[in-house]
């Protein structure tokens, strides 16, 4: 046991730190839109999954291309997009289920992600110029200011969703998940709302897997698989151990979108922390697996707790 704890070095987890952050702040984005469906909608969403890969391989071969990388990001967005229009369509104009329609549309997206790159996986190498995110920007003598704008492009971000769900078309989103039918009972329509929601999520999804591919210089039609288990781990993290500090605030809902990536940013610290303890890397899927289910059972756990206390007082 002291040889083992003895050939663990510590600056090694210290070393991680910026890259964790970095991915952490990444995956973020992809959470946001992971929150959008799961919380705000409370829709099933599986289409992730496949999403975060056509982002990917739409920002890669446009870049190929010759596209600069910021403004294959739109297109990585918009590609998103048409995966959320895609499972909407089906949820809401065929009546398929929404967690069977989801699936579908993350399988057809495999096909669709290969047709795109001709092959599984292409690169753009990490050395490329202009990439919004990249490996060597951690370990470069300006890391700082790399990292300043990955910040700032994430407060971008909240601000952008903060306002949007303030608005009309917003409010009716958050009526919907609420309560479908008193929304539709008020007017609204709420297939459309749903099928709303679904895009905003999924190009949110798209467009960090368009930064993803850029920050590890390549795209794979694999880089979505269990991306949805990330990004239920950054949004249960966040509300566990950030919920009671946003309840009640002002600004409750910027809150919480901002904890979010704190939440990614935790999740990549214990993903490592493991890896350090030299746990088995083929058991990683399972590792998220098991802090999603941990972090969701915490709530009830605290609730069911609680109101055997409140039971025995009485």
């Amino acid at each position: 046991m002291m040889n083992y704890l003895g050939s663990l070095d510590p600056m090694t987890l210290v070393r991680a730190l910026p890259g964790n952050v970095a991915q952490g702040l990444i995956w973020g984005i992809m959470a946001v839109g992971v929150y959008i469906t799961f919380r705000i909608l409370d829709f099933a969403d599986l289409t992730v999954d496949g999403s975060l890969a056509t982002g990917g391989a739409v920002a890669v071969m446009l870049i190929q291309g010759g596209m600069h990388p910021a403004v294959a990001l739109i297109f990585a967005f918009l590609a998103g997009m048409i995966g959320g229009l895609a499972t909407g369509l089906l949820h809401t104009a065929l009546g398929i289920p929404g967690i069977l329609a989801s699936i579908l549309t993350q399988i057809s997206l495999y096909s669709v992600n290969l047709g795109i790159m001709g092959k599984a996986n292409q690169s753009i190498g990490i050395g490329q110029k202009n990439l919004v995110a990249s490996l060597r920007y951690v370990t470069a003598d300006d890391s700082a200011f790399f990292f300043i704008k990955l910040i700032a492009g994430c407060l971008i971000l909240v601000v952008i969703t903060y306002w949007l769900f303030g608005t009309e078309i917003g409010s009716a989103i958050r009526a919907t998940g609420c309560n479908e039918q008193m929304a539709r009972a008020q007017g609204i329509n709420t297939n459309f709302t749903k099928v709303v929601a679904l895009m905003i999520s999924n190009g949110l999804v798209g467009l960090c897997g368009g930064i993803y591919a850029q920050y590890q210089g390549a795209a794979d039609v694999n880089s979505g698989r269990g991306a949805i288990v990330i990004g239920l781990a950054a949004v249960i993290i966040s509300e566990v151990i950030f919920g009671k500090l946003c309840a009640g605030k002002r600004f409750t809902f910027a809150y919480t979108l901002s904890a979010i990536f704190v939440g990614a940013i935790l999740y990549y610290i214990a993903y490592t922390l493991v890896l350090w303890l030299r746990m088995p890397s083929d058991y990683m899927k399972l590792f998220s697996a098991i802090v999603v289910a941990c972090f969701l059972a915490v709530p009830y756990l605290k609730e069911k707790y609680a109101s055997k206390r409140r039971r025995a007082v009485r």
